[in-house]
């Protein structure tokens, strides 16, 4: 088979799909649009990455395309129903970013809570006048309640991490349960919770779930975190939030228009920001890439795996 490679991944994900296949990759960060539009008539399959969009025009160019491969979870870079009417599958790599994820999550609540990088970034400049035990005080994770949207994969790796740290773990989900947690409308999640934490995919359904009107019905103490997707939250009605401390803090690894992030973030001292790096270790690059191409494999052997169409 011909499979392009949009994006430049770890050459290392490849060793399984060995050298009776030709593998096309950018020489550069990735291909542009007009690129792939070129290339892609003679492919069989894409290899495609979440932050990048895999358009209409692709797709359409793509005559002999039998499979697109997404590496990431999220596939809101594709439209999947599209592909569908073209007779293509989309897969996703759920298994590989589902630690890395909920361990981003869980360091972004500890940081919030403790005050990690803010007390990083202002000892730079106050030095000495930040000793004392009075100052610079946080809250442990103890004792506190964590509500989780979306409690698939790494909802559920959350909430077990969360465990260990001895918080109580509420959820909110649109259709399935999870034994062994309370499951919750989402009104009263955002009330209760002292952390809400976000793991849902972005849908039509999901975008802007939370703004102004779920932000105010959070406690004044609560942090709110995201590695899921930024437009899950409508980011200029958070901003304002955090400006007005309607709620203590946000802790955000995903933006709505990334890597432009809402200008009034970059002031504000109670949210914490991350580049979309939730899975940013090598190991889970190369996982990522290796799932990646044993979906394709696992389609052309007749037992499709994670296809999301």
């Amino acid at each position: 088979m011909k499979v392009l490679v949009t994006y430049n991944i770890p050459r290392e994900s490849f060793a399984r799909l060995g050298k009776e296949h030709t593998i096309t990759m950018p020489e550069g960060e990735y291909f542009t649009t007009e690129e792939l539009i070129k290339l892609v008539p003679d492919y069989d399959v894409i290899l495609g990455i979440f932050t990048r969009t895999i358009d209409n025009a692709v797709i359409e160019a793509g005559k002999k395309l039998k499979v697109i491969s997404n590496f990431g979870v999220g596939y809101n870079n594709i439209d999947i129903k599209f592909a569908r009417s073209k007779g293509i599958a989309v897969c996703n790599t759920p298994k590989a970013v589902c630690f890395p994820t909920a361990e981003m999550a869980m360091g972004l609540m500890l940081s919030a809570a403790r005050r990690i990088t803010e007390c990083d970034r202002r000892i730079r400049v106050e030095k000495e006048s930040m000793w004392g035990v009075m100052k610079n005080l946080g809250f442990t994770l103890e004792g506190r309640t964590l509500g989780i949207i979306g409690m698939g994969n790494i909802g559920k790796t959350v909430a077990k991490l969360a465990e260990a740290f001895r918080m109580n773990v509420i959820y909110y989900n649109r259709r399935s349960t999870v034994e062994g947690y309370e499951k919750v409308d989402l009104d009263t999640l955002l009330k209760r919770s002292d952390f809400v934490s976000i793991h849902t995919p972005l849908t039509d359904e999901t975008r802007h779930m939370i703004g102004k009107r779920e932000i105010e019905l959070m406690k004044p103490t609560a942090i709110l975190v995201n590695t899921a997707r930024g437009a899950v939250i409508n980011e200029k009605e958070l901003a304002i939030c955090l400006q007005n401390k309607t709620i203590a803090g946000a802790a955000l690894d995903v933006f709505e228009d990334e890597p432009h992030v809402t200008e009034m973030l970059y002031g504000l001292d109670n949210v914490i920001l991350a580049p979309h790096n939730a899975t940013g270790t090598i190991d889970t690059r190369i996982a990522t890439g290796q799932e990646a191409v044993d979906n394709i494999l696992n389609f052309f052997n007749g037992t499709p795996t994670n296809v999301v169409n």
